[in-house]
């Protein structure tokens, strides 16, 4: 963590509280049972000034993983989404990653969770490349994990759930153990899911494949804007079940979210993709991507919303 931002403030229950004061109880529900979903997004300092990115659906994404848990948040997607801007504001910050976060409180210590408060918080944090600086311009070394991905009707995949990654914590720990950047975690059928906290997109022939939700996929805002990105460039892009094998034969490969954002890889298991590092097609997808979150290109989408009008 920087120093820096624990001078700062952080938003709770809708009141600013200082960094350092922003505390739960030991015996809250979300300490012992993972009970909390969340968000992270970026606000990114473009040409026009500071501007967050497709904050109004990571704002839905988060009313949409507590439905599915059950978990009423009090606060609208508007007013979430005004209070994200207001804490990148209070905290005076250019860029930063945005962390909303939803969780269960003090009350019961049961598994049943109902009698818990939920309790909403927004932090924001200087953070820089996710993956290194390397990876955006060269590409990372990544294996395919032994764990799998969870599975359907155990814990829902379609949930930014707090506990859903504790089998992307698995998964990443074993890859770095083992000297690789991050770990591409297979379904419960064996086909291709995601990265610990990334979605992955593979090129073969000029074509674009992707996982379906189907396959234990988190939505992924980005992913979506990818697909948007390519499609709008002219590239066919499929959404569809992707055997391990085609990773190794694939032109190219990346990984896409808000923290990794467009990330090539340029290796699997010590099999070289393509030539071994980023791809054309990877790196024509990033540049539109980074021109328009850097505001050097038409935010056409409307996915920018900026903290300081």
């Amino acid at each position: 963590m920087n120093p820096a931002d624990e001078k700062g403030k952080i938003w709770m229950n809708g009141e600013f509280v200082d960094w350092v004061d922003a505390k739960i109880h030991v015996m809250s529900h979300v300490i012992h049972y993972g009970s909390s979903v969340f968000e992270g997004l970026r606000c990114y300092n473009t040409a026009n000034g500071p501007a967050t990115f497709r904050l109004m659906e990571h704002m839905r994404r988060l009313h949409d993983s507590a439905k599915i848990y059950r978990m009423p948040i009090r606060f609208s997607q508007q007013e979430l989404f005004d209070a994200c801007q207001e804490t990148v504001r209070v905290n005076g910050m250019k860029s930063a990653y945005v962390r909303p976060i939803a969780f269960r409180g003090y009350g019961s210590l049961g598994v049943d969770p109902m009698t818990c408060p939920v309790d909403v918080v927004i932090g924001t944090m200087s953070w820089g490349k996710y993956l290194g600086d390397e990876a955006i311009n060269v590409g990372v070394d990544v294996r395919v994990s032994s764990w799998t991905r969870i599975a359907p009707n155990t814990f829902p995949a379609m949930a930014k759930c707090g506990a859903n990654y504790m089998n992307s914590q698995l998964i990443k720990m074993e890859a770095m153990a083992e000297g690789y950047i991050e770990g591409i975690a297979l379904d419960a059928n064996g086909y291709v899911s995601e990265g610990s906290g990334e979605n992955i997109f593979i090129i073969r022939d000029g074509k674009i494949l992707t996982p379906p939700l189907g396959a234990s996929v988190l939505p992924g805002i980005t992913r979506d804007s990818v697909i948007t990105l390519a499609r709008e460039m002219g590239y066919e892009v499929y959404e569809q079940l992707v055997p391990r094998e085609l990773l190794y034969i694939a032109d190219e490969v990346f990984f896409t979210g808000s923290a990794a954002e467009v990330s090539p890889i340029k290796s699997i298991d010590k099999i070289p993709i393509g030539e071994g590092k980023r791809g054309p097609i990877t790196e024509k997808l990033q540049r539109r991507f980074f021109d328009i979150i850097e505001g050097k290109a038409e935010d056409k989408y409307g996915w920018l919303t900026y903290v300081y009008k």
